[in-house]
């Protein structure tokens, strides 16, 4: 990553997004090779990005499809081109007249992990992919793949003459709470092995398991091998952030995004100051380090590195206080702990190659 000299973009208002072009192409190209390598398809979680333009580019490199978080991200993408989509969380029973609307053109999969969501879905004048919703063991949501339950669901999802049985899916979340490569890497390959199992016992009970879903960024960071699973959608992979360095998904270059942020105020006597970066531009994600923080500053040097002291101690609203007394005026940038969640905050991505402004990207954040 050439460096950026957060003083030579005077143009841009902060607090600003900063999104490095180049890095963010390594990336993309990196997970779509890793993904043939493994023999699944790609099925990027745009959740992270909220970016028709990386979406593109996304699909350019091979992926199969798009997974969104919400349905107005459906919408959005089906608007813009984008005919495969997944909405990965469990189908909301309030929006089925939505659903009853949503583009007939655009196979939209959903995912359910409930009896009630069967009965909600096959009340529907039309019909949808399903995903059954499977928990390996990060306890969020899901059915246990071992239980009765599971089975009886899987059974009436391949049943249904209004709904096609799409497959099983899962989401290994729990690898974000690893303490090393190891277990991450642990996690992953349980996650494939109870993936299988279950689909290995839908088949012996005559029902036809399509596809098995699986990932999350740390797990595609480590896996070595996904045999019998179809697709992986990994989201964060595209920008990275300060939590998937310390998990060791990725390097300080690997980072994509910043926030570019000045300092309003600082006291000549004090030991901080203050920048115009609070929780309504770095989110209140804690990060993984004690004690904790809102995200790490960068210094401006041939070798990109973090600070050795300075981080953003504590938010407010509109306010971040740095434990480094700099002078007003002062800009500078900032490693976010999550970048879904910082994401979210703006409006747009100031793209940039090095130290030039090469473009705007509208981020669709509406919910």
């Amino acid at each position: 990553m050439e460096p950026l000299d957060a003083a030579s973009l005077p143009s841009i208002p902060t607090p600003a997004l900063l999104l490095d072009l180049d890095v963010l192409e390594s990336n993309l190209g990196r997970m779509a090779r890793k993904s043939r390598e493994l023999g699944v398809a790609l099925r990027p979680h745009i959740k992270t990005h909220k970016c028709v333009e990386i979406a593109g580019r996304q699909s350019a490199l091979g992926a199969q499809g798009l997974t969104v978080s919400t349905l107005e991200e459906a919408r959005v993408f089906a608007r813009h081109g984008f005919n495969d989509i997944t909405w990965a969380v469990p189908v909301v029973l309030a929006r089925m007249e939505e659903l009853a609307d949503f583009p007939a053109a655009v196979q939209l999969g959903l995912t359910l992990d409930s009896r009630e969501a069967i009965e909600a879905l096959e009340s529907l004048d039309r019909s949808f992919p399903v995903w059954l919703k499977v928990d390996c063991g990060y306890g969020r949501a899901g059915v246990d793949p071992r239980s009765e339950e599971a089975l009886r669901l899987a059974t009436a999802l391949a049943g249904s003459s209004r709904l096609e049985f799409a497959g099983i899916l899962s989401h290994s979340g729990n690898a974000y709470h690893a303490d090393s490569a190891s277990e991450i890497a642990a996690i992953a390959e349980r996650e494939r092995e109870m993936m299988a199992g279950f689909a290995g016992h839908l088949r012996t009970a005559g029902i036809a398991c399509p596809g098995i879903s699986v990932g999350s960024t740390p797990s595609m960071a480590r896996v070595d091998r996904l045999t019998d699973v179809t697709e992986a959608r990994p989201g964060n992979y595209a920008l990275y952030d300060y939590t998937q360095l310390c998990l060791g998904s990725c390097t300080l270059v690997d980072c994509a995004v910043t926030v570019l942020a000045s300092v309003v105020s600082s006291r000549p006597d004090g030991e901080r100051s203050v920048t115009d970066a609070g929780a309504l531009a770095l989110s209140k994600d804690a990060g993984p380090d004690v004690p904790v923080h809102y995200g790490r500053l960068l210094v401006d040097n041939a070798a990109l590195a973090m600070h050795p002291r300075a981080r953003v101690l504590t938010i407010s609203q509109e306010h971040g206080i740095l434990n480094e007394p700099l002078p007003v005026g002062t800009r500078v940038r900032i490693l976010p702990n999550h970048a879904c969640l910082t994401v979210a905050c703006f409006d747009a991505f100031y793209v940039v190659r090095g130290n030039r402004l090469v473009d705007t990207w509208k981020i669709w954040r509406q919910r």
